[in-house]
């Protein structure tokens, strides 16, 4: 099945910014989302990107901060995080649409 093998990630001052890689296998396009889980919390869903890229859906706690976006061309998705605050610390994750597949994860720790 296709694979996700996601990079990025790191430490950075509240207000700064980090970009997200996850990028696909093979050929085919899928619909990706972004997802997180911080220590004691639940999963939680951050953005979605259809596999034309067209549309895109974002949790209310990040919108105007964070943007998803997709080159195609790399079967790649990407998520920049910008005004990143303590609470968007979290293991972050992306995950194929459609199907139960996940990227391995990375640690985005926000220092104040």
């Amino acid at each position: 099945q296709v694979q996700l093998v996601q990079s990025g990630g790191g430490l950075v001052q509240a207000g700064g910014s980090l970009l997200l890689s996850c990028a696909a296998s093979g050929r085919t396009m899928y619909g990706i989302n972004w997802h997180r889980q911080a220590p004691g919390r639940e999963r939680e869903f951050v953005a979605s990107i259809s596999k034309t890229g067209e549309n895109t859906r974002y949790a209310d706690s990040i919108l105007d901060r964070f943007t998803i976006s997709r080159d195609n061309a790399k079967n790649t998705v990407y998520l920049q995080m910008n005004g990143l605050k303590p609470d968007d610390a979290a293991i972050y994750y992306c995950k194929v649409g459609s199907r139960d597949v996940w990227s391995q994860g990375s640690q985005v720790t926000v220092s104040s």
